[in-house]
């Protein structure tokens, strides 16, 4: 009955996913704060100017030796030839001081869901000016259209290239975990049809109740759903594949195995959901959208992991585990399970012997590693996005070399057209600007573009950007009305929100974290450790990362990365403390504090390190995406899991909780139903 109703979930979602582009809003709103100065100068542009859906291509000509008449004539040809792909005016030639370069702007029609508009446009563009150009000449295209095309290009089939890559990494790895030809088929099967309906999901909620989704919710569902789910299933089968020796009806087995394991799950889930909704509160509209999407997916692998994976697992029997299929034995207990366990209760026992040095020193590890944040450098240029060299970055380089670097993204000033004069003229005076012209007048407003002696994607122009505004505020009233926009505001308004929303939601994502450890283990102590642990795990992770993308050779990142990273470690990296401490508060009832805490280690450090390594490796696969931003989330998030994994839950947690003893479960306690130590415990009371 229950495969028969996910049957029908996987049927209408998998109809519904296939329209799931459709839904995407990629447009430059969707990515920055609703009340920034660049999101208003966007409307006025799209309401005022009919700039709605318009992205313009420069497009460079490059002659080290100077441009010649038959290079002057091309270009000529190709404004020409490119007006039929244009959306309104080409503009005339621009030839630089010293006769080596000239550029045109050419305004293209994008698309908000559908990527390949502007980059078939673009694409056109390129042929056009390259099938005519004469021997020698250098021909770039560069601006918002360039770069923005540059993107979809190394982005292009990219969805379909990563699911297969996360698909296959997980599945070596669950050959490899569950050493059988046919079990590891199972659990990804369920994870892949759950994503199958969340994605159908999201695309109901995009269509009919305005829930933003972009290209980054895409990808971040689909690693996450993958990874999650995984470590579900490791869970929940591990669990299962105990409790068949226990017993030899095998959905009695699956019922027990899922009720232990439920509540683990179940907080881990709700973890990350709270945590992930609490984006909504963010001042980023990409961030507010991706907090829902991560929610619904989380949710649906949840429900799939402990509803339909279950019922497959019990329809179709005990051979899956073949050649390993658990057999039935009765009175399996203690010695069974350091038989079965026998690595990791030799692990146990090393850590109940030093319990205080272990902890000190792994705490001074993480400590230091958690220095390395020193190396973190913020802001990223448009040639440090890539991995590789790309047509637009080597057209703005071009364009730098011969014009004021600003040419290729002018700031946009809109003001009031009463006091276009006053506000050039204010423009023209501040340190930074080296030309103002009018582009337009209408609606009551007046367009005004500003030529910047620094590259757009810089912070010395996002520092006259400042002044801009400063002195644009400082005006008389209607000129105080004016705002900036353009790429380097962009860049200015996206950096800034992202560092308020780190101060914001930060905090938030700890309290429901703490809240929900607080519920779940029912005391106080263990879960203010266990925050705590969680936020020198993640100080570490960010320090080690940042030595990794020095060595990689991309020192900088995008602030965004920082509450990326945050959220995911942080959400996730707790998922392998629950399921460690809820098996510890299980086992403590029923053979005491110190015995329980090593029981629960030497269970669940082969599935929770399987399941570490997992999730670690998915994210590793965002690095087969072509754009730094994607390397170091990768990097970043797989390095915090494998930390939490090897030295948090491993050392740092059952060692301090063997230090702090009972009193960690206060204020209250679970009650003891004494049973038998592990057979290499039993030395180690005391």
């Amino acid at each position: 009955m229950v495969f028969a109703v996910w049957l029908v979930l996987i049927m209408v979602g998998g109809s519904l996913a296939a329209d799931f582009g459709s839904v995407q809003n990629n447009e430059t709103q969707t990515w920055l704060p609703a009340d920034a100065e660049s999101t208003k100068a966007i409307k006025i542009a799209e309401s005022q100017f009919a700039d709605k859906n318009i992205m313009v291509a420069d497009v460079v000509y490059v002659r080290d030796s100077g441009l010649t008449d038959a290079d002057l004539a091309a270009i000529d040809g190709d404004r020409t030839a490119l007006a039929a792909l244009a959306v309104g005016d080409i503009s005339k030639v621009t030839v630089s001081g010293d006769g080596k370069a000239a550029f045109i702007l050419v305004p293209l029609r994008s698309s908000q869901s559908d990527n390949t508009v502007l980059g078939d446009a673009v694409a056109k563009v390129r042929t056009e000016v390259e099938g005519g150009a004469p021997d020698g000449l250098d021909v770039r295209i560069t601006g918002a259209a360039g770069n923005v095309a540059d993107y979809i290009d190394v982005y292009s089939g990219m969805d379909a290239t990563l699911l297969l890559v996360t698909l296959a990494v997980v599945a070596v790895f669950l050959l490899v975990i569950y050493r059988s030809p046919v079990l590891w088929l199972v659990p990804l099967l369920a994870v892949g049809l759950s994503s199958q309906v969340a994605t159908g999901l999201v695309y109901l909620l995009g269509k009919h109740a305005g829930l933003l989704v972009n290209g980054q919710s895409s990808y971040v569902l689909t690693v996450l759903m993958l990874g999650v789910g995984t470590d579900y299933a490791l869970l929940l089968i591990a669990r299962y594949r105990e409790e068949l020796h226990r017993h030899e009806d095998r959905h009695e087995a699956m019922a027990l195995a899922l009720q232990r394991c439920l509540p683990a799950i179940a907080a881990s889930a709700g973890t990350v959901i709270i945590a992930t909704l609490c984006l909504v509160f963010g001042s980023m509209n990409s961030t507010r959208g991706l907090g829902p999407v991560v929610a619904i997916g989380v949710a649906v692998v949840f429900l799939a992991m402990t509803s339909l994976l279950p019922a497959l697992l019990v329809i179709f029997g005990r051979w899956l585990f073949w050649p390993f299929a658990p057999r039935h034995a009765a009175g399996y207990e203690a010695a069974d399970i350091e038989k079965d366990h026998g690595v990791w209760a030799r692990f146990s026992a090393f850590v109940g012997r030093w319990p205080r040095l272990i902890w000190i020193a792994t705490a001074l590890v993480l400590v230091g590693l958690a220095f390395g944040t020193s190396a973190i450098k913020t802001g990223q240029t448009q040639a440090e996005q890539f991995t590789k060299t790309v047509d637009s970055v080597r057209g703005q380089e071009l364009l730098g070399q011969h014009f004021p670097s600003g040419t290729s993204a002018p700031a946009d000033v809109y003001v009031p057209s009463a006091a276009a004069d006053t506000a050039a003229g204010i423009v023209r005076g501040v340190p930074g600007v080296t030309s103002v012209d009018t582009a337009g007048t209408a609606g009551g407003w007046t367009h005004l573009t500003a030529v910047l002696n620094d590259a757009p994607d810089t912070a010395a122009a996002r520092q006259t950007v400042q002044r801009l505004r400063a002195a644009l505020d400082g005006g008389p009233a209607e000129v105080r009305q004016a705002v900036v926009g353009g790429q380097s505001a962009v860049a200015l308004d996206t950096s800034e929100a992202q560092w308020s929303e780190v101060k914001l939601l930060v905090p938030l994502i700890l309290g429901v974290v703490l809240l929900m450890l607080v519920l779940l283990l029912r005391a106080i102590v263990a879960p203010v450790l266990l925050l705590v642990s969680v936020v020198l795990s993640y100080a570490a992770a960010v320090g080690t990362a940042a030595l990794l993308f020095r060595a990689l050779g991309h020192p900088n990142v995008d602030r965004g990365l920082f509450l990326f990273g945050f959220l995911f470690l942080v959400a996730l990296g707790v998922d392998y403390t629950i399921f460690l401490m809820t098996r510890a508060r299980e086992e403590v009832q029923r053979r005491g504090h110190r015995a329980g805490i090593l029981t629960s280690l030497t269970v669940t450090g082969g599935v929770i390190t399987s399941a570490g390594l997992v999730l670690a490796a998915t994210f590793c696969v965002l690095a087969v995406i072509p754009t730094v931003q994607s390397l170091q989330q990768g990097v970043l998030v797989a390095v915090g899991v494998l930390l939490d994994t090897f030295l948090v839950r491993s050392l740092l947690i059952p060692a301090l909780s063997l230090e702090v003893g009972p009193r960690i479960w206060l204020p209250g306690r679970p009650a003891t139903e004494p049973a038998p130590p592990l057979p290499a415990q039993a030395g180690l009371r005391g």
